[in-house]
């Protein structure tokens, strides 16, 4: 499978990133594996700052019975390509990559704060990031990077269709009763339904997934440490 794994394969200009999400665009599965059992969820985030070029990247991975964390690892690793819309995968997957290498315990879904084929290519980090990976992975996004949701009703559980060019291409998730909805869709080995079931299943008292709140913690604290702990390969909270 072409799929960036050497660090000179991230050294590419914004046009040779675009047709290289074309070209691994038709690598996706946007179906689970037969028979998924999900014991452990993951969470993936990076955090960073004006006028520091580092990323200060985290995964935490949390029972998914009890959404309890069992695992995390960081990594801070200078940032080399620029942020442009559309493109956000080749400025994070670098410092997630550093994170993965360091982590033992393996989710069996990993949630990513941002895009799966809600993106105009249909390719947006969860994408890259689960054939990256190589496992069943989720976009679950704070906002709209391209399409129109249907109405959504205001009560917790209510869904509504994203549309792009005529396209479904995720679902708006109404987490939280009267609160702003998350943008949810398939990254790779996953489909929109059971994406949309494991969000909800993630997020019993917040708009955010745990995953994603977990890991948004980890990576904020790490970073304001200076990225000290970046030599830790992993650490399991008691």
């Amino acid at each position: 499978m072409e799929s960036p794994r050497t660090p000179q394969d991230w050294n590419l200009t914004p046009t040779e990133a675009v047709a290289l999400q074309k070209r691994l665009r038709e690598q996706l599965i946007l179906q689970p594996p037969p028979g998924l059992k999900v014991t452990r969820l993951g969470g993936a985030d990076i955090s960073t700052e004006k006028g520091n070029d580092t990323g200060y990247g985290g995964m935490v991975v949390l029972d998914a019975a009890t959404l309890q964390p069992v695992a995390r690892a960081m990594a801070a690793v200078p940032l080399s390509f620029p942020y442009v819309p559309g493109l956000l995968s080749f400025r994070e997957l670098p410092v997630l990559e550093a994170v993965w290498a360091r982590l033992t315990v393996r989710p069996d879904v990993l949630v990513f704060d941002g895009q799966g084929t809600a993106h105009p290519r249909r390719f947006g980090i969860a994408c890259h990031g689960g054939l990256l990976f190589d496992l069943p992975s989720i976009g679950c996004a704070k906002s709209l990077l391209v399409g129109t949701p249907g109405k959504l009703a205001e009560r917790r559980g209510a869904t509504a269709p994203i549309t792009h060019k005529g396209e479904v291409v995720g679902m708006a998730v109404r987490t939280r009763q009267g609160v702003s909805p998350v943008y949810v869709s398939p990254g790779h080995r996953m489909d929109l339904e059971t994406a949309v079931e494991w969000v909800l299943k993630a997020s019993p008292r917040y708009r955010e997934p745990e995953t994603t709140r977990h890991a948004h913690r980890l990576v904020n604290d790490f970073r304001r440490a200076g990225g000290e702990s970046a030599e830790l390969e992993e650490e399991r909270p008691g």
